[in-house]
């Protein structure tokens, strides 16, 4: 193992380690909402809407919830991480070891990507106890959720960079990152809604991530599968180049 690789495990593991440690907070906490949002919405809504587009109602908001809780705790991951680093200032000597920008980056990356995945794995495991969920097209499915870890992923460290306080950590999943989340159709189809709030839909970033994932499981869909995944690609590759230079350039790290 060359030392490039035991810097980056070592990396890795801490930021692993750090959300184990609450393990109520990061993972017990998410699996409860989950299972509160598809016993209420399943019990209340499922028996009066029954089924959109063919589907059962409960089974259709699953993919959405899936995804929803891997981007969140992918976000909140990387940015409370970041920012609580920078207050203790031990991002410091993180900054001034042998580890490089890229380093540094892919590990806090995949610290935000693994507790995402941890929850969006026990979310589904969950889920298949309680409701049958099928899988019609694992090779979208696989790809689309790890793009969607990784994109929020990326977020998350960009948030965590240019946060100076935790207010600013929580306005931006507050204000911005649930709204866009529950507006993108984590509930309900973007098909039924009226004009003008069906076009704005469309203008809603999430609204394509819910729909692929929505696709490789239930394989409906209301966007082109193969555009959506493309621009997907290119808004997290473009994503992390944008942390990378942010991260060699020491902005708003180094103090």
């Amino acid at each position: 193992m060359t030392a490039q690789q035991i810097r980056f495990l070592a990396l890795l593991r801490r930021e692993v380690n750090r959300f184990l440690k609450i393990k109520r907070q990061t993972v017990g906490a998410p699996l409860l909402e989950t299972f509160l949002y598809i016993s209420v919405f399943g019990a209340a809504l499922g028996s009066r809407i029954d089924q959109l587009h063919g589907v059962d109602y409960v089974v259709f908001v699953v993919p959405g919830l899936i995804m929803m809780a891997w981007a969140i705790n992918a976000f909140a991951n990387n940015s409370s991480s970041l920012l609580q680093q920078k207050f203790q200032r031990s991002i410091d000597d993180q900054l001034s070891s042998p580890a490089s920008p890229l380093e540094l980056l892919v590990a806090f990356t995949f610290g935000g990507f693994l507790r995402g995945m941890l929850v969006a794995v026990l979310t589904f495991t969950a889920a298949s106890l309680l409701i049958d969920i099928p899988v019609e097209h694992p090779l979208v499915l696989v790809p689309a959720l790890f793009l969607v870890g990784f994109f929020f992923s990326q977020l998350g460290v960009l948030v965590g960079v240019r946060a100076e306080q935790f207010d600013d950590v929580s306005f931006a999943q507050t204000f911005i990152l649930q709204p866009l989340i529950f507006l993108g159709g984590v509930f309900y189809s973007a098909s039924l809604l009226p004009e003008p709030f069906q076009t704005l839909t469309h203008f809603d970033p999430v609204y394509y991530m819910i729909a692929l994932v929505r696709y490789g499981f239930l394989g409906y869909s209301e966007v082109d599968v193969a555009l959506s995944l493309v621009l997907l690609t290119v808004a997290t590759a473009a994503l992390f180049a944008l942390n990378l230079k942010l991260f060699n350039r020491g902005y708003k790290l180094r103090t």
